[in-house]
């Protein structure tokens, strides 16, 4: 049992932001666990939550947070549930957490893609409010060959529902994803697509190759050069100069980046573009190596 969760099962990935949310587990794991890079959910086999369980989760949280009124869906892919077990989720969290006024969940584009734009609309109804969504990169080539479900189009598609269905949209992008042999087209192309979908929020967080994954495998054979930290200094200045939302905020704060940034777009971008080139010169400070971590 966690301060915020109840009886949470095996590792728990939640965003930053929802660090004081309850964290309420309805999915174990993520429906396609087949990313290159991602140690999230290895060794955890994709599966529903059983309702009972749930249900006593609602009530621990009902008796132990009743103050708290943000609530994150865990595991990885919560919005792959069948449309009537979601609704009936939300229902249930209205009756018995009436305190709670945010709810939100990570989603990808494949669990997107099979929802209809009403089905979406009738979640957002029922108190779901905000995506987060990994889009990781805007380059075809670099989403194919990480495993990535979806292309790009297919990403910016799905995102384009979620908005019209009134749904709050965080994206989150992956410096360092392409390597050094296709940096800039990674960094450009996700700057492009990002300012297509214009989310309320864009995140940029440096890779971390974790051992245990495929792609540390890959680097171990000499088969992926990640970047170092003035490649991902010119990635993210790449990603910023191509990016452009209509008064989303632009993050770089997470703590695996080296230089962290908070913008809101396009107000500060200019300052932005101006502080990162000044870490590339050396003139502005590193977060050290030994801060840095997933």
């Amino acid at each position: 049992m966690t301060l915020m969760g109840h009886d949470l099962q095996g590792q728990v990935i939640r965003p930053p932001a929802e660090a004081e949310s309850i964290l309420l587990q309805v999915t174990l794991g993520c429906s396609h666990n087949k990313c290159q890079f991602c140690p999230a959910y290895k060794g955890k086999r994709f599966a529903f939550v059983p309702p009972e369980r749930v249900t006593a989760a609602l009530g621990h949280a009902a008796a132990h947070l009743p103050d708290v009124r943000r609530l994150f869906l865990c595991d990885g892919d919560a919005l792959i549930l069948p449309q009537e077990r979601l609704e009936a989720l939300l229902g249930e969290i209205r009756e018995r957490l009436p305190q709670v006024t945010r709810i939100a969940a990570y989603a990808n584009a494949k669990a997107l893609a099979r929802k209809s734009g009403a089905e979406l609309a009738r979640l957002r109804a029922l108190g779901l409010s905000t995506l987060y969504l990994g889009l990781e990169s805007g380059d075809d080539a670099t989403l194919a060959d990480m495993g990535k479900w979806g292309d790009v189009q297919e990403h910016l598609r799905q995102a384009a529902k979620a908005k019209a269905a009134g749904l709050k949209l965080s994206v989150t992008v992956l410096l360092g994803l392409g390597g050094k042999g296709r940096a800039r087209e990674h960094a450009q192309a996700t700057g492009l697509a990002l300012s297509r979908m214009d989310p309320e929020q864009a995140a940029a967080l440096a890779l971390m190759v974790v051992p245990g994954t495929p792609l540390h495998a890959r680097l171990e054979r000499g088969a992926f050069e990640p970047q170092d930290d003035q490649g991902l200094l010119r990635e993210l200045y790449w990603l910023l100069e191509a990016t452009e939302l209509s008064g989303g905020l632009f993050f770089s704060n997470h703590a695996s980046n080296p230089l962290r940034l908070k913008l809101r777009l396009p107000r500060d971008k200019q300052a932005g573009l101006a502080l990162v080139q000044a870490a590339l010169d050396g003139q502005a400070p590193l977060v050290p190596q030994a801060y840095r971590r997933l």
